[in-house]
């Protein structure tokens, strides 16, 4: 098994995720493409965190680089310095994939901040949280998405696919980090003997 090689894999892996992390979040930010709903402060908590920015995006793209550009140094002391590194920046990755992957979670279960007809009138709350309802969980119940929020227009279902789509990358991210701790802590304890394991003639 070569672990350079099973790191550089894992680096062009986690790239094309991090980007949509961060597009996703970015799109969480601007309801129906509107910027007044993020300068008037009615966006939901869990975008207005970031993950999927800083976590997800940014750090799992300096995890990336430094799992794609991996050196290949022969000598045990120098490869098992890199597979140490390696082991680090996995850590950092798998713990901003974690982070990312709960928030979403949390902002799927909540459902977004909209303004909606309450018994005091029009105001900016969360009306699909369980808090609030008390019903079951509003993703199976469909029905109640189109007329639980009066602006912006669709931004449970804009709220639901985007945190959704956070929560498929950043689990994504955090099974591919998970594997390559595994890997990178093997490569620094059985050194470069690890990827050259072959049964010899007797």
């Amino acid at each position: 098994m070569c672990v350079a090689r099973c790191s550089r894999c894992v680096g062009m892996s986690l790239v094309p995720m991090a980007i949509l992390s961060m597009v996703a979040n970015a799109l969480l930010l601007f309801p129906n493409l509107k910027v007044h709903y993020l300068l008037e402060g009615h966006v939901t908590r869990e975008a207005l965190w970031g993950t999927g920015l800083w976590a997800s995006g940014f750090l799992i793209l300096l995890a990336a680089r430094g799992f794609v550009s991996s050196s290949t140094q022969m000598g045990c002391c120098g490869f098992r310095t890199e597979m140490l590194c390696q082991f680090g920046y996995s850590c950092v990755a798998l713990a901003a994939a974690g982070i990312c992957f709960l928030v979403s979670g949390t902002g799927l279960a909540q459902g977004p901040l909209c303004l909606h007809n309450s018994t005091q009138g029009l105001n900016w709350e969360v009306p699909l949280s369980r808090q609030m309802t008390r019903d079951r969980n509003y993703l199976f119940e469909r029905e109640r998405w189109a007329t639980a929020c009066v602006e912006p227009q669709g931004v449970v279902l804009w709220n639901v696919v985007l945190f959704s789509v956070l929560m498929a990358t950043s689990g994504i991210q955090v099974l591919l980090c998970a594997a390559h701790t595994l890997n990178a802590l093997l490569g620094v304890l059985c050194g470069p003997g690890f990827r050259n394991n072959k049964v010899g003639p007797v």
